[in-house]
């Protein structure tokens, strides 16, 4: 029969089973602190030499790290699926840009349904809190707290699909765009006219998913990353455009 002795689980596994749990839902992130070790074992309910044991062989699988005189971190290189090279080489090609956002319209569809359909009535009070957010940085007129809520809304759909390994992936295409490999968002968000469109779309991204329709949500989405795509479009013409005129102007003044 197929049947094996049922074996009693040390406390360090538990711990350790814990803690790759919220790393692997993307609770706990890449580069974030745990708490100290006394503190973290209150919560835990264990003792610390029990922890310490956890903590260890999670050291020894590369899920964290310890700095000295600092303490234990969520392994960064977690959140990095491209080498460094390859971010260069995305950042260096236009045609990154829009395979990027491409593949952003046909996950981030997929996931703004999902969402819709399972996410908890927290997730959705997330992503409307992040929404209202985002409406007061608009009235103070700081495009760089727009750019970084915009990148944690569209993330906060993600983490409400309920999906880890598209979380994962979203967030390490994430980090390449608020680092400006991509695009630069805070560019887009100084001009007022695109300002205004696109805190309307992210009002219509957060109308579908609060009133749960999947299909308005990813249509929402598509809509959203098309106008994206248009007006960096737009910008690099005028770049190109301008570019040429100054070349004009420089070569009218020295004749």
């Amino acid at each position: 029969m197929p049947f094996e002795k049922i074996q009693a689980e040390k406390l360090s596994q538990s711990v350790a089973r814990q803690i790759e749990l919220l790393i692997l839902r993307g609770i706990l992130r890449p580069g974030e602190r745990l708490p100290a070790e006394r503190e973290l074992a209150e919560r835990l309910g264990v003792s610390r030499p029990s922890l310490r044991e956890a903590l260890a062989e999670l050291q020894d699988r590369g899920l964290l790290i310890s700095r000295a005189n600092a303490g234990v971190f969520v392994a960064e290189d977690l959140g990095a699926a491209f080498s460094p090279a390859l971010a260069k080489l995305f950042a260096s090609h236009d045609e990154a840009v829009f395979d990027y956002l491409a593949f952003r319209c046909d996950l981030e569809g997929m996931a703004a349904e999902r969402a819709a359909t399972h996410a908890s009535d927290m997730d959705l009070r997330v992503i409307n809190t992040l929404y209202l957010k985002m409406e007061a940085a608009h009235l103070k007129r700081n495009p760089s707290e727009e750019a970084e809520l915009d990148a944690d809304f569209h993330l906060s759909i993600v983490e409400a699909s309920h999906n880890v390994i598209m979380l994962h992936m979203m967030r390490a295409m994430f980090q390449l765009l608020r680092v400006g490999v991509f695009y630069n968002r805070q560019a887009m968000f100084k001009q007022r006219p695109i300002r205004q469109q696109l805190l309307e779309q992210h009002r219509a991204i957060n109308d579908a998913l609060q009133t749960r329709d999947p299909e308005g949500a990813r249509k929402a989405v598509i809509d959203h990353l098309a106008f994206v795509e248009r007006s960096l479009t737009h910008q690099r013409k005028a770049d190109r455009n301008d570019a040429v005129a100054r070349q004009r102007f420089q070569h009218e003044v020295t004749r």
